[in-house]
């Protein structure tokens, strides 16, 4: 019976029945959103007392959030080549950063990515935001599986001009399609959020797939005028970067609300993570983020590098403002979200594991028994509390290295804080440590057949 008291007819009911079937049977659409350069604890959820962040706060809040969360690099392009493919960067071609002049390639067209993935099953595919993995046809979004693509190819942009801010000649950096276009005084980060609801709205009939890789809280600094003065009392440069995470959280706040709106938020699986830890370089004011008590900070594989906000989201179906402890790497979303979504694996050979089980029990083990990083000289490894790194950097300048320090090793059960090296005291470990690192290289040298080619 409808709310008036008209009774329903047979057609109404097998349409309605149908309906809710086929949205029972359809699988979950998955949106990714992948912040730049945000600090380990910067958003409410993850410990900051100084942002306001209710988009990021109301993810962990419909969801599970992470406390030992690793990112692939403590750099821009081989932490989004791991994401994506699910490999090691050095495994997936990406050690380190790609150019962002166009004209130069980035990861191989030859490695499978998320997006394949979900394409190959059946999903509509998008890139919204920054891509740095390639600025040649070749290795841009539409030839690495999205059917849509729209944002910058490069490592950053200046938000209202859309040229690239850093060094060199000017030079305009917005795309969509392959196809370059102009938005000019519009703020980056809103013309993302309407991109990708059109987007949605567009396909919202089958399931979709969106990158949603928001170059915020990235340099330039470029928060909403609101934000600043709310801000205004905090000291610099933390209330220029405040501002900017506010910007962006409330992008995603939009992002959210929107699926909502259409009725899709619990067929809606959401990640958010961010690309690795917050910047101390000078186009940054040299600082603004907050790793909390961790050491280093981006270029810098102490944890304040790589140990990254990170949680899921799927409401009615995952367990909600649920914390979970385990240890877990960006490579495992792409398995991850596979398994959740009944997506098969283009590629079996990667090295991400399924985090489905973690995400349901704080009681379930890590799927890892190790994990390992590398970034110019600087390498780590980590395998239960121990974490020993190789050739160390401090881009945080919490604590002096010297030559004594070549090899770092700490127990981060200890010492979260890695600021002794228990190497002299515990040459056992070091020595096993450093044995399975320098078997890993060896096994990431090999070649390896890849099924996409």
């Amino acid at each position: 019976m409808c709310k008036t008291g008209c009774l329903l007819g047979p057609a109404v009911l097998l349409a309605v029945s149908s309906f809710l079937l086929a949205a029972e049977d359809r699988p979950p659409n998955v949106i990714v959103i992948l912040t730049d350069d945000q600090g380990t604890i910067d958003a409410n959820c993850f410990g900051a007392k100084d942002l306001v962040t209710p988009g990021i706060d109301g993810l962990a809040e419909r969801g599970v959030r992470f406390t030992q969360f690793y990112a692939a690099a403590p750099v821009c392009s081989p932490s989004r080549a791991g994401l994506n493919t699910g490999r090691y960067p050095v495994r997936a071609g990406v050690p380190g950063n790609v150019s962002s002049q166009q004209g130069h390639a980035g990861m191989s067209p030859d490695q499978v990515t998320m997006a394949e993935m979900f394409r190959a099953a059946g999903y509509a595919t998008a890139h919204v935001g920054k891509w740095h993995l390639g600025y040649t046809p070749d290795t841009m979004p539409n030839n690495q599986g999205f059917d849509h693509s729209f944002g910058h190819m490069g490592g950053c942009i200046d938000n209202y001009s859309h040229f690239f801010y850093w060094q060199g000649p000017n030079r305009h950096d917005l795309w969509r399609n392959g196809t370059e276009v102009y938005h000019d005084g519009r703020y980056f980060p809103d013309l993302m959020v309407d991109e990708t609801v059109q987007f949605i709205e567009q396909q919202r009939e089958r399931p979709f797939f969106v990158y949603f890789a928001i170059n915020l809280p990235h340099y330039p600094y470029q928060g909403d005028a609101h934000w600043l003065e709310y801000y205004r009392e905090l000291p610099y440069p933390r209330n220029l970067y405040a501002a900017f995470v506010s910007s962006m959280d409330a992008r995603i706040l939009r992002l959210t609300q929107a699926l909502d709106r259409l009725n899709l938020r619990q067929q809606t699986i959401i990640v958010f993570q961010s690309d690795h830890g917050h910047s101390c370089e000078e186009r940054a004011h040299f600082g603004g983020g907050n790793a909390g008590p961790y050491r280093g900070a981006k270029f810098s594989l102490f944890e304040g590098g790589i140990r990254v906000p990170a949680a899921i989201s799927w409401p009615g179906r995952l367990p909600e403002n649920a914390v979970r402890g385990q240890v877990a790497h960006s490579c495992d979303w792409l398995p991850t979200l596979a398994e959740l979504c009944g997506v098969p694996l283009l590629n079996e050979d990667i090295d991400g594991r399924s985090l489905a089980s973690v995400i349901r029990s704080d009681t379930a083990p890590t799927p890892h028994d190790s994990l390992h990083w590398t970034t110019g000289n600087s390498w780590a490894v980590r395998q239960g509390d121990w974490k020993l790194l190789g050739e160390p950097k401090d881009t945080s300048n919490k604590g002096e290295l010297t030559a004594d320090d070549k090899l770092f090793l700490v127990n981060l059960a200890e010492d979260a804080a890695e600021m002794r090296n228990m190497a002299a005291e515990n040459p056992e470990v070091v020595n096993r440590l450093k044995s399975l690192h320098q078997q890993w290289i060896k096994g990431i040298s090999a070649p390896v057949a890849n099924p996409k080619r």
